[in-house]
């Protein structure tokens, strides 16, 4: 059955497609980024003994399995989207491949409660099962951004959906944090029952709230054979865009450019109470409010820099962002105090919401006009991403495991985002 087309720069669209980083931005902030981190660290500790644990036969510490493992469902989810991306542009299935990760994420999310810390097996693929979901989700959801609106609007739109994204999940992560505290008035025996019954929460918050961005989002419906060669047909599709990419410098480049920043921006977002928690010994209270500080000028930054980009051009911003994030990673290597630990915070969120809006209206408006390809652009957009991550994260876990310390590796950090500037500093951002 042909279904109408979504109506382009409809206000009621566009806030629904905002509404599902609402949805999926409460896992990556209040399971990925500071609850599991902390609850992971605290029950394996308690259940090995120390921060070595067993696991296949090796000793290994516990906060580089973890990393170890998010870069390994990174991986897997390169994979499953570039192979799906093809059959989405060609059936019109961006939708029910976004519904299909955003279940596979929230239902993962939601077994973590069974995660105890000695079953450390479960405590592994259940994290991994999530980060595939939610990265598997965002690629179709993300898009969906070039059909909703005309490329004028895509820096506002970006921005928007990160701002909506950081202040929902900000407040599911305050009443998190308010029955961690007050974990008796909830009925729970301890803080570690009250952040296992937080993932429940944030699971359902997940599934529940991205029904809204489901009724209001449709494409076209196309009619194609499901057989063997459905999957043949749908590399070929993506071959096809790679080639167009490959063609064009500014497409290229920006590419290579987002995929070194992405090393350095997504680990340090992972990373980043590890960090506090591991090298400054700070408090889960004490961390968990400083993620919220980053939050809260994130959205800000989101905003700020999207006014940046609209009066002097993307390459402008994204420019002065990476230098910021420069300054970061060198800063992250002397912190040594709590309130240098809370300023550097801060200056995380400011381009932490500003890059990642950016990076997306840039290559939304890369995309050629009136392409049906979009899933499959944005496939290699977010496995770029991804496999930033995965290259970072391993990175990033290999040279605290051979110097014994996280500082080191934000050095590393800091060489991505030099080569990233450079590569934008050399790229016309212009749409072929």
């Amino acid at each position: 059955m042909t279904r109408a087309v979504l109506p382009v720069n409809s206000k009621k669209v566009i806030n629904a497609w905002c509404s599902y980083d609402i949805a999926n931005s409460a896992y990556i902030l209040s399971v990925n980024t500071v609850l599991f981190p902390i609850y992971y660290q605290q029950v394996t500790k308690d259940a090995f003994g120390s921060d070595q644990v067993q696991f296949l036969g090796m000793s290994i510490k516990n906060t580089v399995l973890y990393e170890y493992a998010i870069a390994l469902g990174y991986l897997m989810v390169i994979f499953l989207t570039l192979s799906l991306s093809g059959i989405a542009d060609m059936g019109g299935y961006r939708k029910r491949f976004m519904q299909f990760f955003t279940f596979l994420g929230s239902f993962a999310c939601i077994g973590l409660f069974g995660f105890t810390g000695a079953n450390i097996g479960l405590g592994l693929v259940l994290p991994m099962l999530a980060v595939i979901g939610f990265a598997g989700s965002l690629v179709y959801y993300n898009s969906f951004l070039p059909i909703i609106a005309t490329p004028d609007r895509h820096d506002r739109i970006s921005a928007m959906g990160f701002s909506f994204g950081y202040a929902g999940s900000m407040l599911l992560l305050m009443f998190n944090i308010f029955s961690l505290q007050k974990y008796q008035m909830f009925g729970f025996a301890n803080e570690l029952e009250a952040i296992r019954f937080s993932f429940i929460e944030v699971g359902i918050w997940w599934l529940v709230v991205a029904q809204v961005a489901f009724y209001y989002l449709r494409e076209e419906r196309k009619k194609v054979q499901w057989d063997t060669s459905i999957f043949t047909r749908g590399f070929h599709e993506v071959i096809t865009v790679f080639g167009y990419i490959k063609k064009h410098k500014a497409m290229y480049r920006f590419l290579l450019s987002f995929f070194f920043f992405s090393m350095g921006v997504q680990t340090i977002i992972i990373i980043a109470s590890l960090f506090g928690k591991a090298e400054l010994g700070i408090s889960d209270t004490m961390l968990i409010m400083t993620i919220l500080i980053i939050q809260l000028v994130a959205i800000f930054g989101a905003f700020l820099f999207g006014m940046v980009s609209s009066r002097f051009g993307n390459k402008t911003s994204l420019l002065w962002m990476l230098a910021i994030w420069i300054i970061v990673c060198f800063s992250a290597y002397a912190v040594r105090s709590d309130i240098q630990f809370y300023t550097l915070a801060a200056l995380v969120g400011l381009v932490m919401g500003g890059i990642q809006s950016q990076a997306r209206s840039t290559w939304s408006k890369l995309i050629p006009a009136g392409t049906t390809d979009t899933a499959s652009y944005f496939s290699f957009y977010d496995s770029t991403e991804k496999l930033a991550i995965v290259i970072g994260m391993f990175g990033f876990g290999i040279i605290e495991q051979l110097t014994g310390s996280m500082r080191n590796s934000t050095l590393l950090l800091s060489l991505f985002f030099m080569v990233s500037f450079l590569i934008i500093a050399v790229t016309k951002l212009k749409k072929a």
